[in-house]
């Protein structure tokens, strides 16, 4: 009894996080926008982005040490995250400055709530609410929300060599089933 709860609580779960990706409103319709100064510097007030290793990544972590995501349904002017799922990954409000080690074109776009998110070569970013302190990834290669989530490498957003991999295994991992045909 107690594993047919298990794996009813495991499908209510991915229920859930599948309907965060299906919110239905969208979100940023404004042209992505180099900050000031392009890579080097952003407008007085931004938060400044910095490069850290996680693992063997060189990644991007905000003023707080936070790991820095991209969602690849996202496009350059348009961020496909919004309800529920920016409650669990929230959006990084922009603009940025470039810190140490950012090499990239820091920019942002509008979203469809009016606010201003940061985009790092052209993808909008985001911390995830599973990392509770600097210097963890845990979001990296999940399939949540409707579509991947990849940390922001310093090198720009190519998922790992690996990718598919991750991604394989994420899939069964969240499926479900325990080989009882689910």
């Amino acid at each position: 009894m107690r594993k047919i709860w298990g794996v009813a609580g495991l499908a209510a779960l991915a229920l859930t996080v599948s309907a965060c990706g299906s919110s239905g409103s969208s979100s940023g319709t404004a042209a992505n926008t180099p900050a000031a100064g392009g890579s080097s510097s952003a407008a007085a007030g931004g938060s400044t982005v910095t490069e850290k290793t996680i693992g063997s990544q060189q990644v991007l972590v905000d003023s707080n040490g936070m790991t820095l995501y991209w969602f690849v349904p996202d496009t350059s002017t348009k961020s496909n995250c919004s309800g529920q799922c920016a409650t669990y990954w929230p959006p990084v409000k922009g603009p940025l400055t470039a810190g140490s080690g950012v090499t990239g074109t820091l920019g942002t776009i509008t979203r469809s709530d009016g606010t201003t998110q940061a985009t790092y070569d052209g993808h909008p970013l985001y911390t995830f609410v599973g990392d509770k302190s600097p210097g963890q990834a845990t979001g990296n290669g999940k399939n949540l929300s409707g579509g991947l989530w990849w940390e922001m490498t310093v090198s720009g957003s190519t998922p790992p060599a690996n990718a598919g991999a991750v991604s394989s295994a994420t899939a069964k991992a969240s499926s479900g089933g325990g080989g009882y045909g689910y």
